[in-house]
């Protein structure tokens, strides 16, 4: 896959975000807020994993990958 990466909603930590370099959005029609970074997500994944991040789960939902990541 390439990017853009979502990798946070409105409740994300904001330092983590600001690690990560994404930007926050809105689109139209949707009520809440999204963090994206235009990295893929195998970039994502590598700095998740320098901060202490390992993939537990991986899932495809229509053709949107999801990973579950859990912090040591």
């Amino acid at each position: 896959e390439v990017g853009p990466t979502m990798v946070g909603d409105e409740h994300s930590d904001p330092s983590l975000m600001s690690f990560l370099g994404a930007t926050k959005r809105n689109v139209l029609g949707n009520n809440f807020c999204e963090y994206y970074v235009n990295d893929a997500p195998r970039v994502v994944l590598n700095k998740l994993e320098s901060c202490g991040y390992r993939v537990v789960g991986m899932t495809g939902v229509g053709q949107t990958l999801v990973w579950c990541l859990h912090k040591e």
